[in-house]
């Protein structure tokens, strides 16, 4: 809402209802450096934005008061603020470390925003609850003419209690079920939603299209099919209904520029290109799509046994997929008594422990993996040199020819990378799959002779592979992230000294550029925070204004 130069990494909910961001801007708390301003008066308003006042800990939204210093930790930041006053005036502003307090840069402004989207000022409120008394009303009075007295009786309660909240602190648990009144949409009206705070201009980028679209074009009828159910039996009001994700031409009227992207776009890309499509055969490393095999179903399982000892043997790995969690798991149990190092995936498994079976699994603690439909999209997994997909001509949904695409996909990272389909019989989505994975190979291999390049199997190191697939827990990595900062630090500050600081800013500068330009952002971002913090130190001329000072504080 500041600057045009932002990427924002979404999920589909990019399509559900927000707080309107007009109101959303009006609630903002400007503060400025030299601002006559009383310091309970920044605390009213604060609190006015839902913050909530928490001395004893700095946590995302919420405010903490020492003497004529509020430090405040915006919901949406990692760093917070430090506004400093000298009687009612703004001395400094300042952003800090809301872990160890060092200040990181001064200020001239900030912008602080609501710390909840659905904020409105006091007039609205009083607007909308007459708005939801009326709808109460006339609810109440068709719930008890059905015969419906225990509903009428719970939807009373419930919605008196939030309209006596509303008006009492400016909120409501589930006050977005009241957007449309707070609003002033009409009956039926799409919702505000993430879309309608960027500026005219914005470009979406959809990944994985023919999987994200779908998604967003049956949310829309999921979300319906449960708030009709909280509607019928009097946990909301109608009007909760219109609190609810866009409908697919909702999403395309707001979306006009868009880029769908994905190795297996489906009708509704193609159809919405209007022939605007663009292929990106041609990989940097100059590997070609991996051979694809078609071996019988009898005998399978010893088949991939002696394909296993294979990659055992030169160090690779296996990704095996199956048709049911239980075949997955009865798999691994044979593989695993075979004396083979196997893992299985599905989807009781949770998201972290399906991390780390991958970091596993690309570090050599095992060689073989089984999952049934997540080794598809999204796994750049370069140590895989075979993929074998059992029954593979059980046409549907995990073997179509896209599945079959995406999953033969993961062995195309590796030099020696080839598929396997275990199938009795030749089966369309077999036959489109083999067909596409053999003309982009011919692409690739054109390509290779006309410009000399010997193709090359992706290589990571073991620290990349353990960053990539980190799942340590967020306040625990900061703290570690922290820790080495100020080790690097303190070990630059040695080198250059205390009298020799914009020796130390000339290095740290390169450093960031060099990471910059290796597109490697997070280092990228954390040596530009400790610039800021030496460019503070060396500012004010503090004695102890040397890193490794720093570093011992």
């Amino acid at each position: 809402m500041e600057r045009d130069d932002v990427v924002i990494v979404a999920t589909v909910s990019a399509i559900y209802g927000l707080g309107d961001p007009r109101s959303y801007r009006e609630q903002m708390v400007t503060l400025t450096k030299g601002q006559r301003i009383a310091r309970d008066d920044i605390l009213r308003s604060l609190v006015k934005i839902q913050y909530a006042r928490n001395d004893m800990g700095l946590e995302r939204g919420t405010f903490r008061v020492r003497g004529d210093t509020v430090e405040i930790l915006p919901a949406y930041e990692e760093q917070g603020v430090r506004v400093e006053m000298w009687g009612d005036e703004i001395e400094r502003i300042s952003k800090i470390n809301p872990l160890t307090g060092d200040t990181i840069a001064n200020l001239e402004k900030a912008a602080i925003y609501p710390a909840k989207h659905f904020v409105t000022s006091r007039p609205t409120i009083e607007r909308a609850v007459a708005l939801i008394r009326e709808e109460l009303a006339q609810r109440l009075t068709d719930l008890r003419a059905s015969g419906k007295l225990l509903e009428a009786q719970r939807l009373e309660s419930r919605t008196n209690f939030d309209i006596e909240m509303m008006l009492e602190i400016g909120t409501c648990a589930g006050i977005e079920n009241y957007s449309r009144h707070l609003s002033g949409r009409a009956e039926g009206e799409r919702p505000a939603c993430l879309f309608d705070y960027f500026p005219e201009d914005f470009l979406v980028v959809v990944d994985e299209s023919h999987v994200t679209l779908p998604q967003i074009g049956g949310m829309f009828n999921g979300d319906r099919a449960r708030k009709l159910t909280l509607v019928e039996y009097g946990f909301r009001l109608p009007s909760a209904l219109d609190n609810r994700p866009l409908m697919f031409d909702e999403f395309l009227s707001l979306t006009p520029r868009a880029l769908n992207i994905s190795a297996t776009p489906a009708e509704t890309e193609l159809r919405l290109s209007e022939g605007a499509v663009v292929e990106q055969i041609i990989r940097p490393t100059g590997l070609v799509d991996p051979e694809i095999e078609v071996r019988p179903v009898r005998g399978q399982v010893d088949d991939l046994l002696n394909e296993i000892r294979i990659r055992e043997r030169r160090g690779e790995r296996v990704l095996v997929t199956t048709l049911t969690k239980r075949m997955a798991e009865d798999l691994a149990d044979y593989l695993q008594q075979m004396g083979v190092r196997v893992r299985y995936m599905h989807a009781d498994i949770d998201a972290i422990e399906r991390m780390e079976i991958v970091r596993g699994l690309r570090l050599g603690e095992f060689d073989v993996l089984i999952g049934i439909n997540l080794l598809r999209e999204g796994l750049d997994l370069p140590e895989v040199s075979l993929v074998a997909i059992l029954d593979a001509d059980q046409e549907g949904f995990l073997r179509s020819d896209r599945s079959l695409i995406q999953t033969v996909g993961r062995a195309a990272r590796n030099l020696a990378g080839r598929a396997i389909f275990y199938a009795d019989r030749m089966t369309g989505s077999m036959e489109r799959c083999i067909e596409e994975t053999n003309r982009r190979r011919e692409l690739q291999r054109a390509y290779n002779r006309e410009h000399g390049i010997t193709p090359v199997s992706v290589l990571k190191s073991v620290d990349q592979v353990r960053f990539i697939t980190r799942v340590a827990d967020a306040r625990t990595e900061r703290e570690e992230r922290e820790k080495e900062k100020f080790r690097r630090v303190a070990e630059a500050g040695a080198r250059y000294g205390a009298d020799n600081l914009p020796a130390l800013i000339a290095e740290l500068e390169a450093q960031m550029r060099e990471a910059a330009t290796n597109l490697d952002f997070e280092t990228a971002a954390r040596l530009r925070d400790e610039l800021f913090e030496v460019k503070a130190k060396a500012g004010r001329h503090e004695s102890r204004g040397s890193l490794a000072g720093l570093h011992g504080r």
